[in-house]
């Protein structure tokens, strides 16, 4: 369902992000992708929905091409593809379920979308989701009230609300305590396994990775040096990925 092929990336300074990468998920999978801080996770994730354009490559999402598509066909594209991201990127001054609404953005009228009009149906799915997720409570508050943990499980919420086949995950526990991560990461396992959404999540911790994931991509500047399936990735590959540990 996501198929990539010799995805590169090179910012104007010259940093080459991303230097041949290619993989395939398959529908329902649960993907962790490894690797130390500009190893080029983050890049991968933005180049897979075109938040950055690759330099050169191509990525296919469910048989349709993402490199090279038109706005229209793009905005179309991302309406199946939920991103979760490591800041969250929430408007911190207004409510939870505001946020979560900007979920449905992608289906509906720009017009209707400027002044936050949101159907009846579309305010009660996003209550559905904050009461999957344990927020319903705070629905009406501002999200700049809420902990990490749960501003993480709005962009969750909001993600949900676009019906995704596809999350990408970029670093979402990274900024958590342990207890805030393993609830994110049970809440994206559980999402998979119930919805049968394809997670493709970027970690850094191997334990969480092994844990959580049944299959294991590891970057290293850029490049792609490991692709199996979590519990293969020993100490061994640590060491190839991290140095020694």
């Amino acid at each position: 369902m996501l198929r990539v092929e010799e995805l590169r990336k090179t910012f104007e300074d010259g940093t080459r992000a991303l230097d041949g990468v290619s993989f395939e998920l398959q529908r329902g999978e649960f993907v962790a992708a490894l690797g130390a801080s500009g190893s080029g996770k983050s890049t991968l994730l933005r180049c897979v929905n075109r938040l950055v354009e690759p330099t050169s490559g191509r990525v296919f999402f469910d048989g349709q091409e993402v490199t090279g598509a038109a706005p229209g066909r793009l905005r179309a594209m991302r309406r199946k593809i939920g991103m979760v991201f490591q800041d969250y990127n929430l408007v911190k001054r207004v409510s939870v379920l505001t946020n979560v609404l900007t979920g449905r953005l992608g289906y509906t009228p720009a017009l209707a979308g400027f002044v936050n009009y949101f159907s009846t149906a579309y305010v009660g799915r996003a209550l559905d989701n904050l009461e999957r997720l344990g927020l319903l409570d705070k629905s009406y508050q501002r999200v700049e009230t809420l902990s990490g943990g749960q501003q993480q499980r709005v962009g969750i919420a909001r993600a949900l609300m676009q019906e995704p086949v596809l999350i990408l995950a970029d670093e979402p526990v990274s900024s958590l305590d342990p207890a805030s991560a393993r609830a994110i990461l049970d809440i994206l396992a559980e999402i998979n396994a119930r919805d049968g959404a394809t997670v493709l999540c970027n970690l850094h911790q191997p334990g969480l990775a092994r844990q959580y994931a049944r299959r294991i991509i590891a970057l290293k500047k850029g490049r792609k040096v490991f692709d199996g399936e979590a519990g293969a990735f020993d100490e061994e590959a640590e060491r190839l990925v991290y140095g020694p540990v």
